[in-house]
């Protein structure tokens, strides 16, 4: 059997006179290495993109992180530049994007800016630069030009009994990276908190009543996935979902005809 498709959210970036439509390479190469699916990257068109059709096709969706930040509208938030940057565009693809993957019974990956669009899309709200909250940590990431750095494992997450990544992780704890600013505030009704760090942050979830694998996470597994036995963990769970839902809708397509 080939490899699944996995479709990939795409931020927006006008750059050398061109509007791109693209993603860092460590979400391709943790999708193909680490879930060992092919991904495909979702140009963000909104609307224009016919969304079943899409779902028909590919095994798994996997929300990327990005510098960007969902607009607050979305959320009855601060619209303000301070909280920016922006990219409606891809919160016109990602948001019912996310509610559709999750109609549809599809995995669902979504990872920092994906676990707040996830929330979003499900009625829940964001927290704006949480470093200013008192008894909250600063959960940007360290000053450096080193990416390394940066993207460095530095604070622990404990995990919710009886939850999905507990059963992944085989664990109540482990040590995670940390590069956001925003964070879950509200969560959605449909979500269900998975793991918190020391300080209380919700840094992962959920969804409920999800008919496949469908967790949002805040920290960045994609980062450290050939290194990291955590990051490997979930990407390796996300790809045997995608894969036991590809062969699922294979034999039903082949009862079918």
């Amino acid at each position: 059997m080939h490899p699944p498709l996995v479709a990939i959210s795409t931020d927006v970036r006008v750059f050398d006179r061109y509007t791109w439509h693209a993603t860092p390479q460590q979400y391709i190469e943790a999708a193909l290495s680490g879930a060992g699916v092919l991904p495909v990257l979702l140009p963000s068109f909104g609307p224009r993109i016919d969304f079943d059709a899409l779902l028909d096709q590919v095994g798994g969706v996997l929300i990327t992180g990005s510098k960007s930040n969902v607009h607050p509208s979305l959320y009855g938030g601060d619209p303000s530049e301070r909280n920016g940057p922006y990219d409606e565009a891809r919160d016109a693809t990602t948001l019912p994007l996310i509610r559709k993957t999750v109609e549809r019974g599809v995995p669902l990956l979504a990872i920092c800016r994906g676990i707040q669009e996830l929330n979003v899309a499900l009625g829940g709200t964001l927290a704006t630069e949480i470093q200013e909250r008192p008894g909250i940590m600063d959960h940007r990431a360290p000053p450096s030009e080193v990416q390394d750095d940066r993207f460095a494992i530095r604070h622990p997450v404990s995990f919710a009994e009886s939850s999905w990544l507990a059963d992944i992780f085989e664990t109540g704890l482990i040590e995670v990276n940390s590069v956001h600013r925003q964070a879950v505030e509200r969560l959605g009704p449909r979500l269900k908190v998975e793991a918190v760090a020391e300080d209380g942050t919700i840094e992962a979830v959920s969804v409920l009543d999800a008919k496949a694998f469908a967790v949002g996470v805040q920290w960045h597994p994609e980062y450290w996935v050939e290194t990291d036995g955590a990051s490997r963990r979930i990407f390796q769970a996300f790809g045997s979902a995608v894969r036991d839902h590809a062969a699922k809708r294979s034999r039903a397509q082949a009862a079918a005809e």
